[in-house]
């Protein structure tokens, strides 16, 4: 299925709203907003994760961004947190119970929580029409990532027809990560940041399942075993590795 993306909306300002979580993809798409947008507010959801210590950081994140430029600082406004906990009552996954992960009979991983990234940003589209914002930002990726359906390119324009309808917006979803491998996410962070961002993405963003805060190695910090680990940690040493001297 091949749905065309809308075009983005032809305002006066240019303005979005980031889904971010505190992991490693949402600060990179956070940086990557700054970048691109006059004005960037951020959004969290509380749904009952077992990893629930991402939000914790959050604040942390926002401000050393604040202090990477002036220009980012002036452009980052406010930041919001949703409570969506009927997700952790509508499905028991490994993601919001104590349990094994592990594979399902489906193929997936028992991380998934069926249309946990459709509300996300069903919410977020519900809160950015009421700020007067128009582009969402997401870390969603088909490239890197643990099989989720709600993660693909095909999945996030379908919402985007359907939000727009059912809102009578021209609302944008963009995804600047769907495309790349955890290793091409690392180099964009360096791209917008440079090691400064690298090293903040490093010492303060959380992206374990378990939510295993305690362990910090070079890539960050976590269980080292889950798969959100284990992606992290490869992207880091394939970029790493491929790091061109300065």
């Amino acid at each position: 299925m091949n749905i065309p993306s809308l075009p983005p909306p032809v305002t006066r300002d240019k303005n979005a709203l980031v889904l971010f979580s505190g992991g490693q993809d949402s600060t990179t798409c956070l940086a990557w907003a700054l970048t691109h947008y006059n004005h960037v507010e951020t959004v969290g959801f509380s749904y009952g994760q077992r990893h629930a210590v991402e939000l914790e950081g959050r604040p942390r994140i926002l401000e050393k961004l604040r202090q990477f430029s002036e220009k980012w600082n002036r452009r980052l406004g406010a930041d919001h947190i949703v409570d969506l906990s009927l997700i952790s009552h509508l499905s028991e996954t490994a993601m919001t119970t104590e349990m094994e992960i592990r594979v399902m009979e489906n193929g997936l991983p028992n991380t998934f929580v069926p249309g946990r990234n459709l509300m996300f940003l069903t919410a977020a589209a519900m809160l950015a029409y009421r700020r007067d914002l128009n582009t969402l930002v997401g870390g969603m990726c088909e490239t890197d990532f643990s099989g989720y359906p709600d993660c693909r390119d095909d999945a996030v324009k379908a919402l985007q027809v359907a939000l727009n309808i059912g809102m009578d917006t021209r609302l944008a979803l963009l995804t600047p990560l769907m495309w790349k491998n955890k290793k091409e996410t690392w180099q964009m962070a360096f791209d917008l940041g440079g090691q400064k961002l690298i090293e903040l993405i490093v010492s303060e963003t959380h992206t374990c399942y378990i939510g295993e805060h305690n362990r910090l190695h070079e890539w960050g910090y976590g269980c080292g075993k889950c798969p959100a680990c284990l992606l992290r940690k490869r992207g880091f040493m394939e970029y790493q590795s491929e790091k061109k001297p300065i």
